[in-house]
């Protein structure tokens, strides 16, 4: 039988769980224990094993070795079917929602009877929802939802199959700080009528404030579970999933601003569907400072460093870097002018995923490093291995695809390569997003080292906390426009949600 905690009866009990993939083992023989009622955080690095994990627990993956026990009984699972059917619930990250029907019928799309009575299911939707502080319309179209509805429709989705286990992928990434709290209580409400959740994510502090336990992923092997979160600090965890004292990025002194170097003046822009994304957008980066952007997603913080960076036009305004309107330019042509752009799709925009490791890391060089008409190898490799060095990418050979390296590595990469030509301004798209705690703290380093050095950085992030503590200047993007503009150290996260939901001013 499955093993019975003193603090409540166990509903999963993943033990000895391996799983390998070519030339990768994902888990070693990792352990998850979850009682009923608990809300159960699930943390590692980067590469730990916490998605090959929870794929095994919802059917996605069949493991290599290990047992399987759901309430008390030993379960094997051929598909994500078979765990549904079990009690587990799975909410991903990326919504699986059809936008153009409404909430009740995304709610019950694939399990429903196939006589349905809409006015019923409307009924029994809303009270699922009411019964669990989910505040939603059901017979809204979902394209018409917020980020935090989206996300409450595929609770509802996970529910409505009488999950009794629900797994949660960074759930928080995309919402407000008001929607994360809401998020918050609505857990808390399944928690106590006996539900168990399975918390992943990287943001300790929201941890802290939310789950009651944690297991703890280090290269694949459990190094801690169930760990009691009772007055543990942020510290603790941290260096239980890097094996080491975490490094805290300290906020930059205050300093005097220096020369202005980049301008957006009255900016328009069209999102990829041809539809307004940015708004007459005003805003100035001075020499020696961090901008903060933050925004839930889909406020045209994208459009916004895309504009910059030359690739996507701009409809009217002006673009002035160092003076000179580059509204007009290309991409080229603003980086030779002192421009770096660190995109927040790292594998296709920023990095070619099929090039190498050297041929991805000297596209900003080459010029330099040819011998006549053609690329010189030996310094392009040497080039490379400087910069690898120089920024801590750990790679297994230069000439393997990038597309090998894990999401810190690969942004170490890229970050790397945009400051080598000693840019006068740094536009960092999400730059820390899905990393671990020692990928974020390396990132933020090389951001406030750059800050120090007298660049201009403009930090795009939805991590508010990552904000607060690194810029000296905060703007709010709503509806793509500049809804706000706030002291970082003086404003509070309540204000910023505010703003974030579309009650700020500027």
């Amino acid at each position: 039988m499955s093993p019975v905690d003193d603090g409540g009866r166990v509903v999963v009990d993943l033990r000895g769980i391996r799983k390998e993939f070519p030339g990768v083992v994902a888990c070693d023989g990792a352990n998850l224990t979850v009682r009923a009622g608990t809300i159960h955080a699930l943390l590692g690095e980067n590469g730990a094993g916490k998605t090959s994990l929870v794929n095994v627990l919802c059917g996605a993956y069949l493991p290599d070795a290990g047992e399987i026990w759901v309430h008390g009984s030993q379960r094997q699972f051929h598909s994500p079917a078979d765990a549904i059917a079990a009690g587990i619930g799975m909410v991903h990250q990326e919504f699986r929602l059809v936008p153009t029907l409404t909430v009740a019928e995304n709610v019950v799309l694939g399990s429903a009877p196939r006589y349905l009575d809409m006015g019923q299911i409307v009924e029994r939707v809303a009270h699922l929802a009411a019964s669990f502080s989910l505040d939603t319309d059901p017979t809204r179209p979902v394209w018409q939802l917020s980020v935090g509805e989206r996300q409450r429709v595929e609770i509802l989705k996970a529910l409505w199959r009488d999950a009794d286990v629900l797994v949660l992928d960074e759930p928080t990434a995309v919402l407000t700080p008001a929607e994360a709290a809401d998020l918050g209580l609505a857990l808390r409400a399944m928690a106590e009528q006996g539900r168990s959740v399975i918390y992943i994510s990287h943001k300790l502090d929201e941890v802290l404030a939310v789950c009651d336990e944690a297991t703890v992923l280090r290269g694949g092997v459990t190094v801690a579970q169930p760990t009691s979160l009772a007055g543990v600090e942020r510290s603790d965890l941290a260096e239980m999933m890097v094996g080491e004292a975490a490094v805290h990025v300290q906020r930059p002194a205050a300093r005097t601003r220096g020369d202005l170097v980049l301008a957006l003046e009255g900016v328009c822009a069209l999102s990829d569907r041809g539809l307004p994304a940015l708004h007459s957008v005003d805003l100035d980066l001075h020499a020696g400072e961090i901008v903060g952007v933050a925004g839930v997603s889909g406020n045209g913080q994208k459009e916004l460093a895309e504009t910059i960076a030359g690739l996507r036009p701009v409809t009217s305004g002006a673009v002035r870097l160092l003076g000179a309107d580059v509204a007009d330019e290309s991409p080229r042509t603003r980086s030779r002018g002192g421009l770096a752009y660190v995109p927040e799709d790292r594998l296709g925009v920023g990095l070619a995923p099929h090039m190498s490791v050297v041929d991805n890391s000297v596209v900003r060089a080459y010029p330099a490093l040819r011998r006549g008409v053609m690329l010189d190898l030996r310094r392009c490799e040497e080039f490379c291995e400087n910069l690898v060095e120089r920024f801590g990418v750990r790679v297994g050979r230069l000439h393997e695809d990038v597309s090998a390296l894990s999401g810190g590595n690969l942004q170490r990469l890229l970050l790397g390569r945009e400051l080598t030509g000693e840019p006068k301004v740094l536009v960092a798209a999400q730059p820390t997003r899905g990393l671990d705690v020692a990928g974020i703290a390396a990132i933020q380093e090389q951001i406030v080292a750059q800050r120090s050095a007298g660049v201009s950085v403009l930090l795009i992030s939805e991590d508010l906390d990552e904000l607060l503590a690194l810029s000296d200047r905060l703007v709010v993007m709503y509806g793509g426009r500049i809804a706000a503009r706030l002291d970082p150290r003086t404003t509070t996260r309540a204000e910023v949600g505010t703003a974030m939901a579309g009650g700020g001013s500027t």
